[in-house]
């Protein structure tokens, strides 16, 4: 879930600096193989960006150069490419982190708070990709099921190994979730702020643009009828983005949610996990993650891997 500003960059990926082997992606059968390809990840994607850039630093990087607003589409398309890659992509994740590594080295600026910042300084750095624990660990009950102890820490392992995918050192993240729930609340009461972006991501009134993705005929239609379907669409993604924040972070945040407002939420989100596990997987997963688990299934010589709800 780190937040990147343009994916599809000419820049080539970072040479190798050292003669160290990769690191490799999460295990198959983890809880984030089983997470990240499910569609219902989609729905956690903007509750997490949004914690990112409540960091000064990120959402005055952002908010300078990133293409989110005249390309959000793209923007977004890429970025859960990238995402997908750290879990499914086997040898090119290495090659995706250190890709990632070389698009934010020219990030640098001043942030909301009159601070010089650079996209890759570790705290910084390491934040973008720690805020995916909280949310994920937060989404993950109302979306699938909560989270036992063990697949709490099986979680944070897999996405520190994801953290050394995309160059984030060991030293520059806690390392056990015990060691991590201090440094998260210490970030949220010193650091986290509704920056200028997390008030444009929460907006229920923002304006989108219609999909330029797709099939031509699609993307007719949607523009046609964008005018109609996009402000419940924009209203129902802040909404989500809000509610499928921690309450700690709505907190920090100075963001207001109700008991009517909670309600709303653990319905939908009912809906969704009965609806979701019955659907086929060419509708239930992304199109990375079919191929990978359809891979696996080759190489296991099975047919049909106990599915994950």
């Amino acid at each position: 879930m780190t937040t990147t500003p343009e994916a599809s960059s000419p820049h080539p990926a970072a040479p190798r600096a050292d003669r160290h082997p990769d690191p490799v992606p999460p295990p198959q059968g983890g809880v984030l193989w089983s997470l990240v390809g499910d569609i219902r990840s989609l729905l956690m994607l903007p509750a997490a960006l949004t914690l990112q850039v409540a960091h000064p630093a990120v959402g005055a990087g952002v908010d300078t150069h990133s293409v989110f607003r005249t390309d959000p589409w793209g923007r977004g398309e890429r970025s859960l490419r990238s995402l997908q890659l750290w879990v499914y992509g086997g040898p090119e994740a290495a090659r995706e982190g250190r890709r990632l590594r070389v698009l934010h080295r020219t990030i640098q600026g001043t942030d909301t708070r009159g601070r010089r910042y650079h996209a890759l300084r570790p705290g910084t750095y390491a934040w973008v990709h720690a805020t995916g624990f909280p949310v994920q660990e937060h989404a993950f009950r109302y979306l699938f099921r909560p989270l036992t102890g063990a697949q709490q820490r099986a979680l944070y392992a897999e996405w520190l190994q994801v953290g050394r995918i995309l160059g984030i050192h060991d030293r520059d993240m806690p390392q056990t979730i015990e060691e991590f729930r201090p440094y998260y609340h210490r970030m949220l009461a010193e650091e986290i702020e509704a920056t200028p972006v997390v008030r444009e991501l929460i907006d229920p009134g923002a304006r989108v643009p219609p999909p330029d993705r797709g099939p031509w005929a699609l993307r007719l239609v949607l523009r046609a009828l964008w005018p109609v379907l996009s402000p419940p669409l924009v209203a129902g993604r802040a909404f989500l983005t809000v509610g499928l924040m921690p309450p700690e972070v709505r907190a920090a945040l100075g963001l207001d949610w109700t008991v009517a407002q909670e309600r709303r939420l653990r319905r939908f989100c009912r809906i969704v996990r009965l609806t979701v596990p019955a659907l086929p997987e060419r509708l239930r997963y992304l199109p990375m993650a079919r191929k990978a688990r359809h891979k696996a299934r080759q190489e296991a010589g099975c047919s049909h891997p106990a599915p994950t709800r």
